[in-house]
């Protein structure tokens, strides 16, 4: 199973893979180069059974966006990264959004399952995107892909069960597979049929505990 992230240049992108493969966070900054992946497998309890993810982690900067074509096809599903104290980036996502749409050649863009992850919550005194402009964010969003769930983290977080924990917004965690990938991207990630967005006082926010 092929997931691509994506997102500005610093937001975490990295740290957030590095914590969830290696469970490892390394303060210092290095810009990711073009792109690279790494593989992990997961165990399905739902379906008892193992889950190979391949986790390709791409360049935030201008001069790369060129390069998704080659690195976005065959994506089973995306996960959109903006920094919670960088109010940019959170306005980026759409662009992002749709050049991976348009890059990765999706036939179905409204069933494409997207994650909308807001990193670094562990610097309070900078926050500058709030749950509820996040939360107005992800409903702009739902107008291109239907489904999307969305969370917020912090790349030193310690654990690793990003891809099982609840999200912001009451949708299943994308990797409670139900079904083969023979089924379609939407009901193998478990998630329910396209509806319309939920009421904004719903979605409270809750710090994932991992990833």
């Amino acid at each position: 199973m092929k997931v691509v992230v994506l997102g500005d240049s610093g937001v975490g992108k990295t740290a957030l893979r590095n914590q969830f493969i290696h469970r490892q966070f390394v303060q210092s900054y290095k810009a990711t180069i073009g792109a690279d992946f790494v593989t992990k497998s997961v165990h399905v309890e739902s379906l008892s059974k193992t889950v190979s993810l391949q986790i390709w982690d791409t360049a935030g900067q201008e001069r790369f966006h060129s390069l998704g074509v080659a690195f976005f096809r065959g994506a089973d599903a995306c996960i959109l990264v903006y920094d919670t104290t960088n109010t940019s980036s959170l306005d980026h996502l759409e662009t992002w959004m749709r050049d991976f749409l348009r890059q990765a050649g999706i036939s179905n863009p409204a069933e494409f399952p997207f994650i909308v992850v807001g990193n670094k919550i562990d610097l309070t005194a900078d926050r500058t995107v709030t749950a509820e402009k996040a939360a107005i964010k992800a409903q702009e969003l739902r107008q291109i892909c239907n489904e999307i769930a969305r969370y917020e983290t912090d790349g030193s977080l310690s654990d690793s069960g990003f891809l099982s924990s609840t999200p912001v917004q009451s949708k299943p965690s994308p990797l409670q597979l139900r079904e083969t990938r023979a089924m379609g991207p939407r009901r193998m990630f478990g998630l329910p049929p396209p509806r319309e967005p939920a009421p904004l006082r719903g979605d409270v926010t809750k710090a994932l505990p991992v990833f």
